[in-house]
């Protein structure tokens, strides 16, 4: 009887000896080239398993509705985890333990079993540490191997998503640097376009942040240009109080104060005038408007204007006019002569300034001389940029804020002339506006004399005389109420058209003159109330138009209907020569 051992063991038999490989001599003799094959596919699953434990990027295997089947050392490092083995212990469910975002997990899961696959989605994974980790996941799905298991490839993306962060702040500091800095934003671009080219355009949020901040630059202008009205009515009002106080008699030391107060108001007016300047001139809204001029009415008007200027300032001041007729906009020429001449008397401690025109082979030169400080040879062509000043503020001498020269490079552009500057450190300074002569046919017909400033009367000459004063600033009407009753004029204050009629009906007579504000509440003119009290009261009463609208527009329209304007805020000099030119003589007497 045989043993049990000798009888064929078929339940024994291997995938060799199913294929015929029950011995190593079979194998050898009658399948060498199987062989051959699955020593090479031995071969490539260790190069595959070396790959899996020795590569970057984190690799693993995972049920979605579980957790991990196999897990490399790469994506162990990733996560913060001792080994691979050290995660599958620890993360039993990977849309609770392992995704910083439930919603996110279901959003890629629905997204594999739609497609089968999720290309390079960047999320956060959590750390062994509850930190989040920033990473890039691409995972394909293998049904072959269950219905929702996974082999995935991920990317620790960290430092990408820091640097993009990075990027962002920067752009977020950005837009806050164009708030605090509209006026130096020109630099700011040139400093951010280096920036760009530095890091070679790489990101395009920045290129978008750099035309957000031109757009922000020119609202800005356009801002500040139509808030004028509202920025200048507060301090025409301030200027009007201070000016009523200084007509009265005070204490020596009230009286100081007082003039502090009007040199501060006064530096303010200045300051804003010359922004909205530099607004309109950066907006091109300011359009020269051409005529012939006669330059030695202009050069000897603005030389009465600056008399007293140098009184006050114990300056010789000299005046040198030259007839000649040029083709130029007598406003913006005179605008340019007198920043010219306001910077020579702000920088000269002691000595002269001389005003003179001549004429030099066909052009007319228009000089300002003054015995200042002088300017250093490489800062010359600086002082005709924005804010920058003459001298460090502490080196003596009323400080501006440096747009004044600006606003005369852009106005001398516009009107074709040409700037020029010399200067010696110590000893003055020499600036010459130049341009050419007007043809002999324009010379013929020059413009009548541009008139000097009326020579102020003494406040008795207002006695008797009834001015009406339409505003619909309240404080504006208490301001310009006051300055006028220290004129002893019969002051007459109202917000509308309606109102000055109801106040003037009861007093027996018109009034003898009519200030009104341009902009009055409701949409309405002042030029439409002046035209109804004259139409109501059947009289041509004499009328001028006070406003903060500096537009060239306005200045037209007040041209068109024969109206004087007068700019805010109302200097009391240029509003009783106003009056002067307004009141009947009877009025005045």
């Amino acid at each position: 009887m045989k043993k049990h051992s000798e009888a064929p063991d078929t339940a024994g038999y291997g995938v060799g000896d199913l294929l015929g490989l029950g011995s190593q001599s079979v194998r050898k003799n009658y399948y060498p080239a199987l062989q051959e094959r699955i020593e090479e596919l031995e071969q490539e699953r260790n190069r595959y398993k070396w790959l899996f434990e020795n590569a970057l990027h984190g690799i693993f295997q995972a049920n979605l509705r579980g957790g991990f089947v196999a897990v490399n050392p790469a994506m162990a490092r990733i996560c913060g985890y001792d080994s691979g083995e050290h995660l599958k212990q620890r993360v039993i469910r990977l849309r609770e333990q392992f995704f910083c975002s439930v919603a996110e997990f279901d959003s890629i899961r629905q997204q594999l079993l739609d497609e089968g696959k999720v290309l390079a989605r960047e999320t956060r994974l959590r750390r062994a540490d509850n930190t989040p980790v920033h990473v890039a996941l691409t995972l394909l799905r293998r049904p072959d191997l269950g219905p929702e298991v996974v082999e995935a490839f991920v990317a620790d993306i960290t430092e990408r998503y820091l640097a993009r962060q990075k990027l962002e702040q920067l752009n977020v500091d950005l837009e806050r640097r164009v708030d605090e800095r509209t006026e130096a934003l020109q630099n700011a671009n040139v400093s951010l376009r280096h920036q760009i080219e530095v890091r070679e355009k790489v990101e395009r949020e920045l290129v978008v942040a750099i035309d957000a901040a031109r757009e922000a630059n020119l609202s800005k202008d356009k801002y500040l240009a139509a808030a004028s009205h509202d920025l200048l009515q507060p301090l025409n009002a301030a200027r009007l109080m201070v000016s009523a106080l200084q007509e009265g008699s005070l204490p020596v030391a009230e009286a100081r104060m007082v003039q502090q107060v009007h040199r501060a108001l006064e530096g303010a007016e200045e300051l804003l005038a010359d922004l909205l300047d530099i607004s309109k001139l950066d907006q091109q809204a300011i359009q020269p408007d051409l005529v012939y001029t006669e330059v030695a009415d202009l050069v000897t008007s603005l030389g009465e204007e600056f008399g007293a200027v140098a009184a006050n300032a114990g300056l010789r001041f000299r005046v040198r006019p030259r007839a000649a007729v040029v083709r130029t906009d007598p406003r913006m020429l005179a605008r340019i002569i007198r920043n010219l001449l306001s910077n020579a008397f702000r920088y000269t401690r002691e000595g002269s300034v001389m005003l003179a025109s001549r004429v030099r082979g066909g052009r007319l030169c228009i000089e300002i001389w003054d015995t200042g400080v002088g300017i250093e040879q490489d800062k010359l062509q600086d002082i005709f940029t924005e804010f920058h000043q003459l001298l460090p503020h502490g080196d003596g001498g009323r400080q501006g804020v440096g747009l004044g020269l600006a606003i005369v490079e852009r106005m001398a552009r516009m009107l074709d002339c040409e700037i020029g500057v010399s200067s010696v450190v110590g000893r003055g300074s020499r600036f010459t506006v130049a341009m050419p002569l007007a043809e002999a046919a324009g010379a013929s017909r020059p413009p009548g004399r541009l008139s000097a400033p009326p020579q102020a009367v003494a406040v008795d000459g207002f006695a008797g005389a009834r001015v009406l004063v339409i505003d619909n600033e309240p404080a504006v009407l208490a301001s310009m109420k006051a300055l006028l009753e220290r004129w002893h004029c019969d002051v007459i204050t109202a917000a509308n058209d309606s109102a000055a009629l109801a106040a003037c009906q009861p007093r027996g007579r018109a009034p003898d003159a009519i200030l009104a504000d341009f902009h009055l509440d409701g949409g309405r003119t002042g030029c439409e109330a002046i035209y109804r009290l004259r139409r109501e009261l059947g009289r041509d009463i004499p009328a001028a138009v006070i406003t903060a609208d500096r537009s060239d527009e306005t200045r037209r329209l007040m041209r068109a209907q024969y109206l004087p304007i007068l700019n805010k805020p109302v200097k009391p000099n240029r509003l009783r020569a106003l009056l002067v030119s307004l009141l009947p003589l009877a009025a005045r007497q």
